[in-house]
């Protein structure tokens, strides 16, 4: 493992990659809010992270020794991928539109907060490494 390619790093990296992805998707609702049936989207990815994070979510841990065997639970941070979930269990409007733009931008204020406290976290491991480089 290089010093560039830490578990840090990956998982910020990932959060990010799955932040940008949210704001296209929240953009696209906005933009899609007097739509006719339209239905929202999001992505799922926050708690497919969180379990990865938790020993403890998953008690069983398969072990994969064939390659038929079917593994059990997450084996591998690549799996954990951001994924749009549409959300066609509401009707917000009369249309059949699902938007509610106060709660969209609600969530895209939010999403770019996020956004820039991963940044920063990213800002700052990165300064970190470049410090123990140059022997600051």
């Amino acid at each position: 493992m290089t010093f560039f390619n830490t578990k840090t790093a990956q998982i910020l990296e990932r959060s990010l990659d799955a932040s940008s992805l949210r704001h296209k998707v929240l953009a696209n609702n906005i933009a899609n809010v007097d739509t006719p049936n339209f239905k929202r989207s999001d992505i799922s990815f926050d708690s497919a992270l969180q379990s990865y994070l938790d020993d403890d979510s998953i008690p069983i841990k398969g072990m994969v020794t064939h390659p038929r065997h079917i593994p059990i639970g997450v084996h591998s941070f690549s799996q954990i991928q951001p994924e749009i979930v549409a959300e066609d269990s509401t009707i917000y409007n009369n249309n059949g539109n699902n938007v509610d733009i106060d709660s969209e931008m609600t969530q895209l204020a939010q999403n770019q907060i996020k956004y820039n406290a991963l940044i920063q976290q990213i800002n700052g491991h990165f300064a970190k490494l470049r410090n123990a480089i140059g022997g600051r």
